[in-house]
């Protein structure tokens, strides 16, 4: 009896873990000067329909005094469509930003910094934090989780595409072989290169 229930046991266990893939993707964050300021972390987790991804991006540097800058992106999806997002700005460790995005049955709804709430009733099948794991082949918008909007995605050709926001502020993503090696991004706050680190 008692090996049966080891048998059973080990049996789920081998089966929970095959279904789970994880990928980590690693950059540094470089001003344009070639000096690094920070890094960049993103990790996609997939178990069964669910996929999980985070990124957490920590950026030190001075302007007019020092500043310190983390990015965290919390977003999953169920099978091909957004299920949640949740990001965190801090600057100084202090709150600068909070966007948190929720699926419904018929909406998504947004909240901005804990009061501003809008719905957006378009399915969301491709988001920023995917750029970090997948070329946009074929893409043309991918929902902002830090903006909660729309943004417009244009292909350059050669591998290399274009996002640009509702404010028209513009990111320049480059591949190869499908993998993301290197973008220019305008954080809003500081404007900086991220490359892939080998």
């Amino acid at each position: 009896m008692i090996w049966n229930l080891i048998l059973i046991n080990f049996l789920i266990c081998q089966w929970s873990y095959s279904d789970t893939s994880d990928q980590h993707m690693y950059f540094d964050v470089i001003l344009h000067n070639n000096k690094v300021i920070g890094s960049l972390k993103a990790t996609r987790t997939t178990k069964d329909s669910i996929t999980y991804y985070h990124s957490s991006t920590i950026i030190k540097t001075r302007l007019i005094k020092d500043i310190r800058v983390n990015y965290k992106y919390d977003v999953t999806f169920n099978n091909t469509l957004l299920e949640k997002a949740d990001v965190h700005i801090t600057v100084n460790e202090k709150p600068h930003a909070e966007t948190y995005t929720q699926r419904t049955s018929t909406y998504y709804q947004i909240v901005k910094n804990d009061d501003k709430k809008k719905t957006l009733k378009d399915s969301i099948s491709y988001a920023t934090i995917q750029l970090y794991f997948k070329e946009p082949v074929n893409v043309d918008n991918c929902y902002s989780e830090q903006d909660g909007s729309f943004n417009t995605i244009a292909a350059l050709g050669n591998h290399s595409y274009q996002k640009i926001n509702s404010k028209g502020k513009e990111n320049t993503y480059y591949y190869k072989n499908g993998a993301l090696k290197k973008a220019t991004i305008d954080g809003g706050l500081i404007k900086f290169e991220i490359i892939a680190k080998e």
